[in-house]
């Protein structure tokens, strides 16, 4: 972990040796010498359901010489092992932790460029206070809400516990002269003083956070400006208990100290995000004094420490569905002790926080178009709807889409491969890598790419083969690998009743299976029939306009996402990704609490659609199998891409294969249902 890749090997051999033959880069510069600490790797213990194994520590050697005298002169954190000696004697996860990746993921969650007005619910107030007087027997603190009352009107001000006993001592430091920050989110409620600094001071920030399943994005922006100060984002180390949701909820289901412990590791990565901002900015941490967060309702409860047992089972009851507001304290988050904390309301059991701020940022209730707007990550999350009325569901695609369960899948890193294409005539690929800037036909390719390899296929770059694999006539619209196109090419490969396509032949020999290419349409036909569900009930045949949230939607190509059958047939004109919009609406949330209000009245009136409880959705989802689809037809799509004719799909020694097709089929969507 966090890549995914799994194996087997013999009682003995070095995690180093397991990790490289996976295709796993751990650096190890001293050569196995236990001497550059390079090389170093985490084991995770517990039972894993998904990956139907239990690691523990017993299940890999013990201590030996070398790492007993490298721990002894240098430092080897608690828990950590070193992979070119530590041997394996059982099951095990392993982690690769963040801070020795190489080619690490790359986290490309960044803010939309917009205007936001300014209405924040923090208020810095300067005020010179009267010394005290004999005569006039009046607390400092009390002498303090005087002065705030007659300069800036704020009446019947709550103090925070923790100024109480610092009151004195900051007024006489600022000889009477001070700074407090106010703090008032809902009209009706009272200001409470959360901090109080000596003398003028003329700078307040807040953070903007995304906690996404895959990764956790953060802005640091100033509270007085508006200005973004700072963007940092990392992978979420809870990855390492589960690939998907569902993973984490079963981890936390069969281990006593599950939840506390993704707990801790989410909040850990949250404080080393804001470490990194503050001091890309410049900033204490004590200067930030409020913060707010978006998450899948999963991440949501795990952040505020509240067991998601329930989440994973029907009927889905979430712990709390409206707006948080808490202390950073509380939390334990490294920001000023008076700091405020605001979630956005999750919309229901499947569709969160995240879903809620992606509304907020595109306003789909702002408008009469129809939009379309969908956050493709391991569970997608869809909203559909106008002014008029919203509807929202949320759909179990799974993590094909991030790399997970693709034989050569990995997440966005450098090695790579991002972007495909396919000859139609030679069925030669050619493609890009993230880390070099050429196509793989052009000179110095290869040349650029020995800095990185050649390691592995990305999302976007799933989509797009697989597309293209269609496009070029090597899979059928029912997604079946063409073996018969092996006389043609070398890049078709058989193993007998099934075929695959070569993309690649080097150090790592890349494939895109049959299995693959199931995988794929399972996670498409998933989305595509939540997004038909939700049109149905809308009552329209098509939409006006079609949003792509979040990292992995910023990257999709939308010709080849429609060319897919992942969304519905629009203008392509009409398509856009609009970045991280859960941050984006984080951020606006932050900067204007008139927009806390806003989208908590807007929560109460989404609709949400529970796709396990609708009957139709299983033959929705066995028609979005093909590509694009068994029965929508794409006028728009077909106008500007030339879409292979529909012929029936045929087993390699030519029987017909639909009815044991169409029963795999109906099989697939019920399990996806359940």
């Amino acid at each position: 972990m966090p890549s995914g890749k799994r194996g087997r090997f013999p009682a003995g051999t070095t995690v180093l040796d397991a990790a490289r033959e996976l295709g796993v880069y751990v650096e190890s510069v001293c050569g196995g010498r236990a001497t550059c600490g390079r090389c170093q790797i985490e084991v995770q213990e517990g039972h894993f359901a998904k990956h139907k194994i239990s690691s523990f520590a017993d299940h890999i050697s013990a201590f030996g010489a070398k790492e007993e005298r490298y721990a002894r002169v240098r430092d080897l954190k608690e828990g950590r092992r070193l992979s070119c000696s530590a041997t394996i004697q059982g099951d095990l996860v392993i982690d690769v932790p963040q801070d020795v990746q190489i080619n690490a993921q790359l986290v490309r969650k960044s803010p939309i460029d917009r205007v936001i007005e300014r209405n924040p619910a923090v208020q810095l107030c300067y005020v010179e206070v009267d010394e005290p007087d004999m005569h006039k027997p009046l607390g400092d603190l009390d002498r303090l809400k005087v002065m705030l009352e007659r300069d800036w009107g704020w009446q019947d001000l709550l103090v925070s516990q923790h100024l109480l006993p610092q009151v004195q001592s900051i007024l006489r430091n600022g000889n009477w002269g001070v700074t407090a920050a106010i703090h008032r989110d809902l009209q009706s409620s009272r200001p409470t003083i959360i901090a109080l600094w000596p003398g003028l001071k003329n700078e307040a920030y807040g953070i903007a956070c995304d906690i996404g399943s895959t990764t956790i994005a953060m802005h640091l922006v100033s509270l007085l400006s508006g200005r973004i100060a700072a963007t940092a984002g990392t992978q979420n180390p809870q990855i390492r208990f589960g690939e998907d949701l569902m993973s984490r909820v079963s981890y936390v289901m069969m281990n006593p100290d599950g939840r506390e412990a993704m707990t801790k590791a989410v909040r850990s990565a949250v404080n080393g995000l804001i470490d990194e901002v503050c001091k890309e900015a410049e900033v204490e941490p004590d200067t930030l004094l409020d913060a707010v967060f978006v998450g899948n309702p999963i991440m949501h409860h795990l952040f505020l420490g509240i067991d998601p047992t329930e989440l994973g089972q029907a009927p889905f009851a979430l712990a709390v569905s409206g707006a948080v507001h808490t202390w950073g304290s509380e939390l334990g988050l490294a920001v000023n002790k008076g700091a405020r904390i605001y979630l956005l309301p999750c919309i229901a059991g499947h569709v969160g926080a995240d879903a809620a701020g992606a509304t907020l940022s595109e306003g789909p209730h702002r408008q009469d178009r129809m939009m379309l707007l969908v956050d493709v990550g391991t569970n997608a999350e869809i909203v559909l709807g106008n002014r008029q009325r919203l509807l929202a569901a949320s759909s179990p695609t799974g993590p094909a889409f991030e790399g997970a369960e693709i034989s050569s899948g990995q997440r966005a890193a450098p090695g790579a491969i991002e972007r495909v294409r396919i000859d139609a005539d030679t069925l030669e690929p050619k493609f890009r890598v993230i880390g070099v800037d050429k196509w793989s036909d052009e000179p110095g390719f290869f040349e650029e790419a020995e800095t990185v390899g050649i390691t592995g296929i990305c999302g976007s770059a799933i989509i797009e083969v697989v597309a293209e694999m269609y496009l070029s006539g090597i899979i059928t619209e029912d997604g079946v690998v063409d073996g018969a196109l092996a006389a043609r090419s070398p890049r078709i490969l058989t193993a007998g009743r099934t075929a695959s396509y070569l993309l690649h032949d080097g150090k790592q020999r890349i494939t895109v299976t049959q299995n693959d290419v199931r995988a794929i349409q399972l996670a498409k036909s998933a989305l595509y029939a939540g997004i038909k569900l939700l049109m149905e009930k809308q009552g329209v045949d098509t939409v006006d306009t079609i949003c792509f949230a979040g990292a992995f939607g910023s990257f999709i190509d939308p010709k080849y996402a429609m060319v897919l059958g992942l969304i519905p047939d629009c203008d392509l004109a009409e398509v856009k990704a609009v970045g991280n919009a859960a941050g984006t609406g984080a951020l606006m949330a932050l900067l204007n609490r008139d927009y806390r209000r806003e989208i908590e009245e807007t929560v109460q009136h989404i609709e949400k659609i529970e796709t396990a409880l609708e009957p139709h959705f299983q033959q929705l989802f066995v028609d979005a199998m093909a590509l694009p689809n068994k029965v929508d037809p794409f006028p728009k799509l077909s106008a500007q891409v030339k879409l292979p004719e529909r012929k029936a799909t045929a087993t390699q020694d030519g029987d017909s294969a639909a009815p044991r097709r169409r029963s795999r089929e109906e099989r697939a969507a019920r399990r996806n249902r359940d």
